[in-house]
């Protein structure tokens, strides 16, 4: 699909919209020795890919971004929607350049209704903001990716984000009742209503959910809330073999406990975070694994009756010592260190990362057919994720690599990891989506017809294709 370029017209027609402040280009960054901050808006935490948008866009209303979207429908320019810039698929990228529509002033907490356990807020609040301010009332919104102290809930909308507590509370999908978006004509809507039943028409709520900004832009979004559980344990278990940590995994669901959080660390992944944190942890030489284990709820005497149960569950596999988190403090710093472990693996290396994800009793089978992958290929993995739904993240490792297996090599290995999945009853992607690195391989997980009902799906909201072009497909 061709695109048209920004004129200047155009970009007096922005200003006129947004407010001369709030349109950035290359050239006016540079004239306020702002180039650095401005080259951002063209990279996410997706390995080292830089794109330059001809301009940045930074509404304040949704009004606002109906008329940007009016405009570039009109003329056929592309816009790449983007929240805070933290996702690992490339789909924040301003692949054909055109325009970066950027929702960071769109970040107010517009209301808290404690009665009906519901909370309206615009995409641009931090997840971890959100958190916090539902918490102070009691409430409870718990998708919390790794990231939650930086990327914004528009983001995590456009992925269907998870994170640890998702093996016991769902995803973010299971938290929208309603949105209101722009569409790429510049229309206006809302998908819903804001109930908790609703059985009116399709579902455009949920189609909105993991569309990864190609359908339209959220500009509000009504979750549903839960009361916040008073309390949680917290436990550290090392294994002395990966496929055991793994194993065991499954073996807890199966005694009847479902944690609120079972978080698989390799070695290396917690190794590197500690020490990119500077946080001390004792990791003797036996020991290859680690289950972070976290329960919560009301009762604390049921809880600690379940943490017993968990005790029993692991008698039966190889472990060294089990680390019961006494204080807050260590509790925080043990979460620290899981969350941590992306940015730790990007301190020490460029890398690819693979959402991969299976059901979880196939766990081990999937670890071990990575380790086997790369032992073939020669490359290293540092293996983590999110245990308890089987989301598995294979980060793989730049290292001595040369440029021609990176951009070229690495695509079959990948490959046949993405295969392994889909014969174990799995997918390619969990929660960071299909984006830019991965849409080479969703004919993997997906067939032709599935693809072409998408890209049907795709055209009837945009039919010039101009918003996130070139993601997913």
């Amino acid at each position: 699909m061709e695109f048209n370029a920004l004129t200047p017209e155009l970009l007096v027609a922005f200003e006129a919209i947004v407010g001369p402040a709030h349109v950035l280009t290359a050239q006016r960054a540079a004239a306020a020795a702002t180039a650095d901050a401005y080259a951002d808006y063209g990279r996410d935490h997706t390995e080292d890919f830089h794109f330059a948008p001809d301009v940045v866009l930074r509404p304040g209303s949704a009004e606002e971004i109906g008329a940007i979207m009016r405009l570039c429908h009109e003329h056929r320019l592309p816009v790449t929607p983007r929240g805070a810039g933290t996702g690992l698929s490339g789909g924040a990228l301003p692949i054909h350049h055109g325009v970066v529509l950027s929702t960071e002033r769109l970040n107010k907490i517009l209301d808290i209704d404690e009665r009906n356990l519901q909370a309206t807020v615009e995409p641009g609040v931090v997840n971890e903001v959100f958190q916090n301010a539902v918490k102070e009332v009691g409430l409870f919104y718990p998708p919390d990716p790794a990231s939650k102290g930086s990327c914004s809930l528009g983001g995590n909308l456009a992925h269907s984000s998870g994170g640890p507590k998702a093996v016991k509370y769902g995803t973010t999908k299971d938290y929208v009742l309603n949105l209101q978006v722009v569409l790429p004509t510049g229309d206006i809507i809302w998908t819903a209503a804001n109930t908790l039943k609703n059985s009116t028409g399709y579902n455009l709520t949920q189609l909105m959910v993991g569309s990864e900004g190609t359908l339209g832009i959220i500009t509000k979004v009504v979750f549903r809330l839960l009361p916040f559980p008073k309390h949680n344990i917290l436990m550290l278990v090392p294994f002395r073999t990966e496929e055991e940590a793994a194993d065991a995994v499954s073996a807890v669901f199966r005694a009847g406990i479902i944690p609120s959080g079972m978080e698989f660390m390799e070695r290396e992944a917690i190794a590197w975070s500690s020490d990119y944190l500077k946080i001390p942890l004792t990791l003797p030489e036996d020991i290859k694994a680690h289950l972070l284990i976290e329960l919560d709820g009301q009762d604390l005497d049921e809880l600690y009756k379940e943490a017993e149960q968990v005790y029993g569950v692991l008698e039966k596999y190889d472990v060294g010592e089990i680390l019961l988190a006494d204080t807050a403090g260590q509790k925080d710093d043990l979460w620290k260190i899981r969350r941590n472990i992306g940015n730790s693996v990007r301190y020490n290396s460029v890398y690819k990362e693979e959402d991969t994800v299976v059901p979880r009793a196939e766990l081990p089978t999937l670890l071990k057919g990575v380790k086997e992958i790369g032992a073939r290929y020669g490359f290293k993995s540092v293996c983590y994720g999110h245990a308890g739904d089987g989301n598995l993240h294979v980060n793989i490792i730049r290292g001595e690599l040369s440029d021609e297996m990176w951009n070229v090599g690495l695509r079959q290995p990948i490959t046949e990891i993405f295969e392994l999945c889909v014969k174990l009853g799995g997918t390619i992607s969990g929660e960071h989506g299909i984006g830019l690195v991965q849409k080479g391989y969703i004919g993997i997980a997906l067939k032709e017809v599935n693809l072409d009902l998408m890209r049907g799906i795709k055209r009837v909201f945009d039919p010039h294709g101009i918003l996130n072009p070139g993601k997913i497909f």
